[in-house]
């Protein structure tokens, strides 16, 4: 006989109330998480990473992680449960409603075996359960394809191929929202998503940026009969992408990341139109870096 998973109680705002966030000095550089103007916004922190919400999409609008790659654990998902933040009103974050009894994912912005590090075990098992906050979510496609498994393997390949400062790297999040994104639930979802790794290559900062897509192929995702259940999601497509194009499509401050931007066409063509330079990855190895990775 199965067993239920052991109840747990409700957490409260003081539960999280010692989460020390995003640590900006994490590259040995001052490297803030970039802001959001004109829009209201709630700053989460929690254990290796914050999220900024976006109180009027339910959904972040940016994450912002340290990865120590010399302290990383491989520790057991299984049994830990899906929670909304306390410090946050329901109303201004998704919950289980959204994900309930469709082939919507829960996709984590802040990825859960990049935070799984620590100086003990006790550390990095708590930034595990972080992660499985609703903050932390975005709707995303269920079915896991060759496109999703490079958008993860990405921050790894840039971890073990391009990072220095004792392997650390520090990894931007989240959703890129459009009026074409379709509503489901009363949530928008979002069809793209951003990543901008950040690093040190030889005592420089250095940044790059990228793009998911999930749009299907279909012609109008606002067609009445679509509207009906949950939007059908496309494969994950992974671009590297100009990090000022984020930046346009976003409204995030990315003033210091675009100008440590590595990708070879952002100083070729200063004044390139936005998505015209994007770059389709099919492996890590696609990767426009501007340097040479055994400098």
């Amino acid at each position: 006989m199965i067993q239920p998973p052991p109840y747990q109680l409700p957490l409260m705002a003081s539960d999280l109330s010692e989460r020390e966030g995003f640590d900006q000095e994490f590259l040995g550089q001052h490297v803030p998480l970039p802001s959001l103007d004109g829009i209201g916004t709630v700053l989460l922190p929690y254990t290796h990473f914050s999220v900024l919400m976006r109180t009027d999409k339910r959904l972040a609008a940016i994450t912002g992680l340290g990865i120590d790659g010399g302290k990383l654990m491989d520790l057991d998902r299984s049994g830990i449960p899906w929670k909304l933040d306390p410090r946050l009103p329901e109303n201004q974050q998704t919950g289980e409603r959204v994900y309930a009894h469709n082939d919507i994912d829960r996709g984590h912005l802040v990825r859960r075996a990049s935070a799984v590090w620590g100086d003990t075990r006790a550390e990095a098992a708590q930034a595990k359960e972080d992660t499985f906050h609703y903050t932390n979510a975005a709707p995303q496609a269920a079915k896991f394809n060759q496109g999703m498994e490079l958008w993860l393997g990405l921050e790894t390949y840039l971890l073990d191929n391009a990072a220095d400062y004792r392997r650390r790297l520090v990894v931007f999040t989240g959703p890129v929202f459009s009026d074409s994104d379709p509503v489901y639930r009363d949530v928008q979802i979002p069809l793209r998503f951003f990543k901008i790794a950040a690093f040190i290559h030889n005592a420089t900062l250095a940044a790059t940026g990228y793009i998911v897509d999930q749009t299907p192929v279909l012609p109008d995702l606002t067609r009445p009969e679509l509207q009906e259940g949950p939007p059908p999601l496309g494969p994950f497509r992974t671009f590297q992408v100009l990090i000022r194009d984020i930046a346009a499509l976003t409204g995030l401050g990315l003033t210091q990341l675009t100008a440590a931007d590595r990708m070879l066409i952002a100083a070729a063509q200063p004044a390139a139109r936005p998505a015209s330079t994007w770059r389709r990855l099919r492996s890590p190895e696609d990767l426009d870096l501007n340097f040479n990775l055994n400098d």
